[in-house]
Parts: structure tokens; sequence; C-alpha cells
């Protein structure tokens, strides 16, 4: 039987094997494969394994390792995913289909999977389709500039986005768009969050932990936008019931991490195998 798995620390709690499982209906072996050091974990990958799932530590060296990116991995520098094939090791980055499909499914209704199925990762029509909603270009804030976050601010460029990197540090932010320079990101530190969510059209929110700066957006900073907010973490999430309540009241949209996790695994699962798990029964686990 074909083993797939997860290599990061720690990885205990994650739900990648519950969301395999569930999306192969068990005809598949995937395992946690938690070791201290990447190195370990990398070794047990290439002797038991046809293609891995990374997350933290372990992007950065994953990264390293590749024989052959893909168009997306090498424009992000960063992958979320390993597989086998032949004589090579093949890297792929599945938080960037991830986001668009999540984003697709606002702006056309609950389409995202039917617009993968039919289109794959040409994301064409959905720039055309901001084009005809927006007078002029729309603006997307990244808040975050770790890995999620790179994936992030490539997928809202690629959409079409005017597209601005927010961190602490925003040297970090710099670094990505020196990474990227193709996109024509523009860079701010967390002074100006309160600020650019307010004027932004997309908000993608990929910091782990709630900042402070939260607590000072008020309902002004929500309305008359109709404005997109979508949340990487799904586990302990930083937009909460008084947030949730406003984003509600104003007409926008809210898009929560296990909706982003649920095409991350999905487009993820599909490339792993070669074949398309059951997203249905993969959502009813989040």
């Amino acid at each position: 039987m074909k083993k797939y798995g997860l290599i990061g620390n720690p990885i205990s709690t994650s739900k990648s094997p519950a969301l395999f499982n569930a999306g192969y209906s068990g005809k598949y072996v995937y395992d946690l494969i938690e070791e201290s050091d990447f190195d370990t974990a990398y070794g047990r990958f290439l002797d038991g394994y046809e293609g891995i799932n990374v997350t933290a530590p372990f992007k950065e060296q994953a990264f390293q390792k590749a024989d052959r990116l893909s168009d997306v991995c090498a424009r992000i520098k960063a992958t979320n995913l390993l597989v086998k094939k032949k004589n090579r090791i093949e890297a792929y980055n599945t938080d960037f289909d991830g986001i668009i499909l999540s984003v697709i499914d606002v702006l056309l209704p609950d389409a995202g999977y039917d617009y993968y199925s039919l289109y794959g990762d040409d994301f064409s029509i959905i720039r055309k389709l901001l084009k005809s909603i927006y007078q002029k270009k729309p603006l997307a804030m990244i808040a975050g500039c770790g890995g999620a976050g790179r994936a992030a601010a490539a997928a809202a460029a690629e959409m079409g986005y005017d597209t601005v990197l927010v961190n602490r540090t925003v040297e970090k932010a710099v670094k990505i768009a020196g990474d990227m320079p193709g996109y024509g990101f523009r860079t701010a530190g967390l002074d100006r969050f309160r600020e650019l969510f307010t004027a932004s059209d997309l908000v993608i929110y990929t910091i782990p932990e709630r900042i402070s700066e939260i607590d000072g957006l008020g309902k002004e900073c929500y309305a008359d936008k109709e404005k997109i907010i979508l949340e990487a973490n799904y586990k302990n999430p930083s937009f909460r019931e008084k947030e949730l309540e406003m984003i509600r009241d104003c007409g926008s949209v809210y898009i929560p991490g296990r909706k982003w996790l649920a095409y991350q695994a999905f487009t993820g699962f599909r490339i792993l195998t070669g074949e398309t798990p059951d997203f249905v029964k993969i959502s009813k686990v989040l």
C-alpha cells in the first residue's frame, strides 16, 4: 500500500491524517512524521513514502531539497508538498491554490470546487471577474510574512489585487517583495494596519496569533467596503465574535481558516496521489 505523510514539529494535533483518510476512504496510509530535525524527517520520507506534506518549521529546508519546482513554487520560493517522481523530487505549493479557491467561493458563491475541476490553476477568469466588479484595481492587505504570507501575497497578486505586505518587522516584507519583484508588492509596518485594513477589499491574515491592532478596528473599518477577510488560523482564530458581528453587520465576508485548509488539502492530496479525493468528506472533517 502506498504511504504518504506530513513532516513538521509539533504536528501531533494535525488534522491532515483525518482529512486524507476521509478524502480516500482509508485507501492509503497517511502518517505524522514528527521529528526534531529536518534531516531525520526527510530521511524517513525518502525511505518509505511516495510524497509528503510539509509544515513548520521545515518548509524552507524542504524547498531546498527539490529537484524540480512547480511554477508557483519557483515564484514564491516556498513549498508545502514534496513528491517522488521517477528519479527526482518535485515541490509544489497548495497554500496558493487554497487561498484563491477560497476567494472564488465568495466571488462566485460556492464555486471553488467546480472552478478547480474545470480550469485547474488557470485563474485568468478570476482576474477578468475582478475587473468587472471593481471600477479601479482592488486592494489586498497581507498581514504576516511567513510561509503562508508568501503564498497569500502571490495569490492575491495573481488574482489582480494591488497587494500590500504588512509585517511587524518591515524588513521581512521587503525581502518577500524583493524575492518576487514582478508583482510590484508594497510594504508597510503594523503601524498602518488599521489604515490599510479599512482601505482594503481583501484582507488575508496569516499572523499565527491575535495582534493588539485588531482591538482597534471599529465598525467604520468594515463599513462601505463589502470586504473579504480570510484568516489562516483555524485552531485559534484571531477574529472573534465581536469582529464577526461587525463583519456581518457591514455586509462583508469572513472566510475561516478551515475553508483554506480544506482546499489546500484537496489540491495537495490530488497532487500526492494523482487521484481526486472526495472534497465533501474532507470538508465534513472540518
